[in-house]
């Protein structure tokens, strides 16, 4: 299935303030923006700069503190774990679009509906809704949660 295909199934998808949406890690497979610089773009200056100089994608089990829960991550992910404990990963500087995906990497990708989006970035759910449904168009892979 081709991009425009994609966002023509999730077009079809009538999305609603209770959808559960969450980062669709396919859709990078087949777009042609670079899912490595986009994820490097999120972390602080001094990380982006060390990691863009690696080419290693060894993977490590990262221990979430809070939870215990253990995830496979490289690191870039480990990074971006790092990075999102800092209360300024998601500010109000930050665009919406770049800002929910950034809500997706803190949370291990978990869905959330616009409803919850918006409560964790003090945004209203419409404008949320709005933001991730326009018709036709796939921001950053972040699509709703096929059933």
């Amino acid at each position: 299935m081709t991009i425009q295909e994609a966002a023509k199934v999730s077009a079809s998808v009538k999305p609603t303030q209770g959808t559960k949406f969450h980062i669709d890690y396919s859709w990078w497979d087949k777009s042609d923006e670079d899912l490595r610089m986009y994820l490097l773009s999120h972390l602080p200056a001094e990380q982006r700069d060390r990691i863009s100089q690696t080419t290693s994608g060894q993977i490590i089990d990262y221990i979430d503190p809070d939870t215990g829960e253990v995830f496979e991550l490289d690191e870039i992910g480990v990074a971006i774990q790092a990075a999102a404990k800092d209360p300024n990963f998601i500010n109000p500087h930050t665009g919406v679009i770049d800002s929910i995906f950034r809500v997706f990497l803190a949370n291990n990708n978990q869905p959330m509906s616009p409803r919850e989006l918006g409560e964790v970035l003090n945004k209203t759910a419409p404008t949320i809704l709005k933001t991730l449904s326009t018709a036709g168009r796939v921001y950053r892979g972040i699509r709703p949660v096929q059933t």
